[in-house]
């Protein structure tokens, strides 16, 4: 959530920042200074109105010890509760529709970043060469099946479209990659947590997911229970709540955290042909990693992100490249976003296997998420960052094309076949 002094004292600044992200916001802005003026001249009114009504109630039992009569002073009082009940009412209004449009409104966009959405991302680096073959190179699909990693016709029959079954090898080697991203994480430093896969509302409020994109994570309903719950679309959504409330000491900072978790997303499946298979799914697995840091901190820590995911995709040995996203390529939670992108060559491109984005405070305002300065013993925002380390339903079918041999099998990478007992290479019947 934006800091609502900011959009007071600047509004025309925070509205041209927004532009670059293309989305429309200055009417809602200016909406939102309004029911600000208006909850504020309100909350003045009603406190106004309670003090006159302690002071009526108290001056009643003096006018009854002197005779007077109370009866005019009984109906003034009756007037007083009926205005501010009035007002009360009006303010839970006004109120209500103020925080829903300031949850609406995205981050802030780093001043650095191009305007425009993913025409205007900006490739930064390259590591390694694209993969090229002597021969035909195989789907893979048509790798997986014919090597019996992957199940598609009946994870589509126990689930639907856009689901699949990993099995034997196939199930081995994905648990080899999560094994990978775990065990390199953990000797960063990182504390691994394993989080709820269901989550209440106000988990997907704080992580700025909600109320605007509600419709785009599958909810759950109870029977028992009114509470709205919906499975994580990402195990940021969890992580980024563990200090939700809470004001954390500045010596234990910074906290980094990762989780392993499935990952549950309503987008639909990619009617191209070059996207079927596991690209585009409802259910995938992902290693996440989480940072709270002091602000100062915040930049060194993206980049410590950036690297570390990096990291591990050159421990696969794959070519990629670091692309530097557009304001409006950006979720809507996040300042600043820095894509990793690998090639998978079927598809005829790079595709993005990691996301790393700082939200800076504002993830941490929406959760009241502090920390206390030592040096002047106050509590201060903390911020938030991200990314993925990594996804693994791009990574897999990246992995078996560009490892493919001629005869259909294909190569483990060195730093998987530990988890593999020493297997080396995959083959038909293996």
């Amino acid at each position: 959530m934006l800091d609502i002094k900011l959009i007071k004292e600047n509004p025309d600044q925070v509205k041209t920042r927004l532009r670059a992200k293309e989305i429309p916001c200055d009417e809602q802005i200016d909406r939102i200074l309004t029911l600000d003026k208006a909850r504020r001249d309100l909350i003045f009114e009603v406190e106004q109105w309670k003090a006159e009504q302690n002071k009526v109630s108290k001056a009643i039992p003096d006018m009854k010890k002197k005779g007077e009569d109370t009866a005019p002073v009984f109906t003034k009082m009756s007037a007083l509760k009926e205005s501010i009940a009035a007002s009360d009412a009006k303010l839970r209004e006004i109120e209500g529709e103020y925080q829903l449009l300031m949850l609406s409104l995205p981050n802030l966009p780093d001043d650095d970043l191009k305007t425009g959405g993913k025409e205007n991302n900006e490739p930064l680096r390259y590591y390694g060469e694209p993969h090229k073959f002597d021969f035909t190179p195989l789907h893979h699909v048509d790798l997986c099946t014919n090597l019996g990693l992957i199940d598609y016709p009946r994870g589509a029959k126990l689930a639907g479209s856009g689901f699949w079954i990993y099995r034997g090898l196939g199930a081995r080697l994905e648990w080899a990659l999560l094994n990978y991203f775990i065990d390199t994480h953990l000797a960063d430093g990182y504390e691994l947590v394993l989080v709820p896969h269901m989550l209440e509302y106000q988990c997907g409020e704080t992580a700025g997911q909600f109320p605007k994109f509600a419709d785009e994570v599958y909810k759950i309903e109870n029977p028992t229970d009114e509470r709205m719950h919906f499975m994580l679309p990402t195990a940021e959504t969890a992580l980024v709540n563990l200090h939700r409330d809470e004001i954390l000491a500045e010596a234990n900072l910074p906290r980094k955290y990762i989780s392993y978790t499935p990952c549950f997303r309503r987008e639909a499946g990619s009617a191209r042909a070059e996207e079927r298979g596991m690209v585009r799914g409802h259910q995938f697995n992902k290693v996440e990693m989480v940072q709270y840091t002091k602000p100062e901190d915040s930049p060194a820590a993206f980049e410590e992100l950036v690297n570390k995911a990096e990291n591990l995709v050159k421990g696969l040995g794959f070519h990629f490249r670091t692309v530097k996203l557009a304001a409006g390529d950006c979720s809507a939670s996040m300042a600043r976003t820095y894509d990793i992108e690998i090639q998978i060559p079927s598809m005829n491109g790079y595709k993005e296997v990691s996301s790393v984005s700082n939200a800076k405070d504002y993830q941490a305002r929406r959760g009241n998420m502090r920390f206390r300065r030592e040096s002047t013993g106050k509590p201060e925002l903390l911020h938030t960052l991200n990314g993925s380390g990594l996804a693994t339903s791009r990574i897999f079918p990246a992995l078996v094309e560009q490892n493919q041999l001629k005869d259909g099998s294909v190569k483990i990478p060195e730093v998987l076949q530990k988890y593999l007992g020493g297997l080396e290479v995959i083959t038909a019947g293996t």
